[in-house]
């Protein structure tokens, strides 16, 4: 909920809200009757309304039927609370949008359909996975952003040629899904303001902190929240491995799409996603204050950080095959994480020990922990101690410290230095701090030695 009653007391529009009394407060768009209302939950009963006096908030209004980001189809909207009969129901007509529209593996499919309904429920939960595309253009990522988008709740479209502080602004304001292409981005220092949004969006309770000047010409410091489930397509892996293991990864083929997707999106599309979207809100309506499990990704063979960010996803399942599926799919993936971490070790310590060179410290243990940790740290689940990194250097790199003056060092005369400065190159490693962290990390469940 934001900006409820300004200092004079007047009625100030807001987006939605959950009241202290349980109430839920949506806002609706209505484009055909050019109307804007309230949608209200309290008791098991929706009803529509235009204005909303609370005793704690006072008068609420929703956003202006002419707001911008409405009447361009930025930001979308439910037209009325829609209906259903069961979770399984709603999630096939979804699943049959999707498969209507776009093309993507089974698998993907399904989980996008979860997905969605994961989404209009989002802010019951501390942790949300990303969704992500991956692939050149070309290969049918934009149509796959349009199609799931527009099922979700309070989607937000945007492109890579967005600048990116009207961003943090409508993702504060809507506090919905933001769905973005980022490939489109031109300058690094956008690209590293927008991966602080992805950074610090998954989890709540870590805001985006920015000035703004007040009319007095002072700029005072203000906290944009940017928490909340996000679509993404891009042409590759992120460099952060933290935010790599919060997406759920399609891979797209490139291939010519399947003959029964249409080339071109017929008039029913927003009407379609309209009516879905209606559906979706009857969704949250009924499950958003329902308990759930959230330990149902707690497996000894899945990462613990890919089990957070899966649990919620796992908790909306209620078929028991599907939930198997998607336990298979958060394996796959704490895998494949596992074996990228423990393969890029090396090239992260061997960049380290060329730093240190470079700038002609000797390579003491201490000294190439510390600047291990301080370049890496953010990709490990422990913590960096000299013991560790030192068994390491050992195991990996067959570098055996030997003990001088009381200090564990890396002789600068040992010929196997060359051997991995020529094996692993200055660009194999990207030290990058804005984009918080490097590219990979290590096997977490590696002892100390």
């Amino acid at each position: 909920m934001t900006n409820l009653q300004d200092q004079k007391g007047r009625a100030t529009p807001i987006v939605s809200a959950v009241l202290r009394s349980g109430a839920i407060v949506e806002t609706l768009y209505k484009p055909d009757a050019n109307q804007t209302a309230f949608a209200v939950f309290e008791d098991g009963r929706a009803a529509e309304q235009g204005t909303l006096d609370t005793p704690e908030h006072g008068r609420m209004v929703p956003y202006s039927r002419d707001n911008n980001l409405l009447t361009h189809g930025v930001v979308l909207f439910p037209s009325a609370v829609g209906g259903y009969s069961s979770q399984d129901e709603l999630l096939g007509e979804i699943r049959s949008f999707i498969h209507r529209y776009a093309d993507l593996s089974e698998g993907f499919e399904e989980v996008a359909s979860y997905y969605v309904l994961l989404t209009w429920i989002y802010d019951a939960f501390s942790e949300v996975p990303y969704l992500r595309l991956k692939g050149d253009y070309g290969s049918g990522q934009s149509r796959c952003l349009q199609t799931i988008g527009s099922l979700c709740y309070k989607p937000m479209f945007a492109s890579g040629a967005s600048t990116v502080s009207p961003m943090f602004r409508i993702i504060d304001t809507f506090r919905g899904v933001l769905v973005m292409d980022e490939s489109d981005f031109k300058f690094s220092d956008e690209k590293a303001e927008i991966v602080k949004i992805w950074n610090n969006g998954n989890a709540a309770g870590f805001p985006v902190l920015r000035s703004e000047s007040t009319p007095t010409k002072e700029f005072n410091p203000r906290a944009f929240v940017v928490f909340g489930p996000k679509i993404i397509a891009t042409r590759g892996d992120f460099q952060d491995q933290a935010l790599e293991s919060r997406c759920i990864t399609e891979v797209m083929t490139g291939l010519p799409p399947r003959a029964d997707i249409p080339l071109s999106l017929p008039r029913t599309f927003r009407t379609e996603a309209c009516e879905l979207r209606n559906k979706c809100l009857a969704y949250r309506f009924r499950n958003l204050q329902a308990e759930r499990n959230l330990e149902l990704a707690r497996d000894p063979s899945i990462e613990a950080r890919v089990a957070q960010v899966f649990g919620p996803l796992l908790s909306i399942v209620e078929d028991g095959a599907a939930k198997e599926r998607i336990l298979a799919l958060a394996r796959g993936k704490s895998s494949t994480l596992e074996a990228e971490r423990s393969a890029s070790t090396d090239a992260q310590l061997v960049g380290v020990i060329r730093e240190l060179r470079e700038a002609g410290i000797p390579l003491g243990v201490k000294d190439i922990t510390d600047r291990f940790a301080e370049r890496h740290s953010s990709d490990y689940d422990r913590p960096i101690t000299a013991r560790w990194v030192g068994g390491q250097l050992r195991r990996r790199l067959s570098l055996v410290p030997v003990k001088t003056r009381g200090l564990f060092v890396i002789p600068g005369s040992d010929p196997k230095i060359e051997s991995l400065l020529e094996r692993y190159g200055p660009g194999d490693v990207a030290v990058d701090v804005g984009t918080s962290g490097m590219s990979k990390g290590p096997n977490p469940d590696m002892m100390d030695f």
